[in-house]
């Protein structure tokens, strides 16, 4: 352990073990009393559109500044409430989901249970339990390690460029498999840089050229005009979901976007192979691939699409890993910085990871997280020849 309180390598050893000893135990949890949501944020709004596909009603939103929302168009029709407001014997008999991810669970969960709140589970861990009928899946856990993850973690952990790296794969292994929130003093988590941390930021230059995989709303490729100061050669935003489509063209090509073509528009999935893969329209952030969707949609690989990238940005949904593998031949070809989602699904812990250190030759490799409750967690693969090396929260 050095001063900052981030094991060394000999270190995470042990951290490894300790989850492999521990992990199996927890289990997903379902609605079965009267519920309530605690978060009027965009994962609260998240939350109610799930509870509502869902048909599972709650009883009012909680939030500690319910003012700011009370006349949002996302809760119109819904009580937003503080938690001094809740009736004691709602504290005593509700079900209260946590959907904050932007602060530890403990540090949302404790002064709620000084209130009398008596059963406060994380948002996520209750869409576990329902992954047969809506596919959001951002809640998994582990269950046991098995020797291959063992060494799959310690094969990961050892080739991290960083001890920030190795401090938050730790962290977001322990949350995943035993719901530990670690806290290592020099490892604080970054809300406010996902995708262009300072690493990447430090590299950018006037050529550059973007693919927004899982581009959404646009929300990232306007973030990538701002960060850029509109100095790139374009932007290539690849999206499957129609609804999302439509709001990623006004975004990119609207009165905020941009007017002289520098973004093209994509609407197709990134798979492993080409062909045709089930889409689930319309959950906004949680579209996705999934058995559960009763359309396709066209996919594509990388490799196939062969986009000039210099910089690419991946959050799919868990299907992360079938993009990458079906991006090999141009991955290396092209050599783009790479910045992949991991959360989503079990891949994340050391497959993903492990795929791009053994197959991309003189890249360095981060991992930073962004959110707590096990999400926000990014893998970012740069270029040695684009490396600058700079310490976390540089310039």
């Amino acid at each position: 352990m050095n001063s900052s309180g981030v094991p060394d390598i000999s270190g995470t050893r042990d951290f490894i073990e300790k989850f492999r000893t521990a992990a199996g135990a927890l289990k997903p949890r379902k609605v079965d009393k009267p519920l309530a949501l605690y978060g009027a944020g965009s994962l609260g709004r998240m939350a109610k559109e799930y509870f509502g596909f869902l048909g599972i009603p709650f009883r009012y939103v909680v939030d500690a500044d319910p003012g700011r929302y009370r006349s949002a168009e996302a809760w119109q029709g819904v009580d937003v409430v503080g938690p001094q407001d809740v009736p004691v014997s709602d504290r005593r008999d509700c079900l209260l989901a946590v959907c904050v991810a932007t602060a530890p669970f403990a540090a949302v969960a404790s002064p709620l249970a000084r209130l009398g709140f008596q059963d406060t589970v994380p948002f996520y861990d209750i869409a576990e339990s329902y992954r047969d009928m809506h596919p959001l899946g951002n809640g998994w856990f582990t269950g046991e390690l098995t020797g291959d993850d063992v060494e799959g973690i310690g094969y990961v952990t050892a080739n991290w460029e960083d001890e920030l790296s190795r401090a938050h794969h730790l962290q977001f292994i322990a949350w995943r498999s035993v719901r530990e929130e670690l806290n290592f003093p020099g490892a604080p988590v970054t809300p406010d840089d996902r995708y262009f941390i300072p690493e990447i930021r430090s590299l950018l230059h006037g050529e550059e050229i973007f693919l927004d995989g899982g581009a959404h709303h646009g929300e990232v490729s306007l973030r990538f005009m701002e960060i850029s100061g509109r100095r790139f050669e374009r932007i290539y935003a690849v999206e499957p979901d129609r609804y999302n489509c439509s709001a990623l063209r006004e975004a990119l090509h609207g009165r905020n976007g941009l007017t002289n073509g520098g973004a093209d528009i994509i609407e197709t999935a990134l798979g492993r192979v080409s062909g045709s893969v089930p889409f689930f329209h319309g959950l906004g952030y949680a579209s996705m691939v999934s058995p559960l969707a009763h359309e396709r949609v066209p996919a594509h690989t990388l490799d196939e699409l062969d986009i000039p990238a210099t910089f690419v940005k991946l959050h799919l949904e868990g299907s992360e890993l079938d993009a990458l593998r079906g991006g090999v031949s141009w991955l290396n070809s092209r050599r783009p910085v790479v910045a992949a989602t991991i959360y989503h699904n079990r891949t994340g812990l050391w497959e993903v990871p492990a795929f791009l250190m053994k197959r991309l030759a003189d890249y360095v490799f981060l991992l930073r997280l962004h959110c707590w409750l096990g999400t926000g967690c990014v893998l970012y693969a740069i270029p040695r020849e684009r490396h600058r090396g700079i310490s976390p929260g540089g310039a």
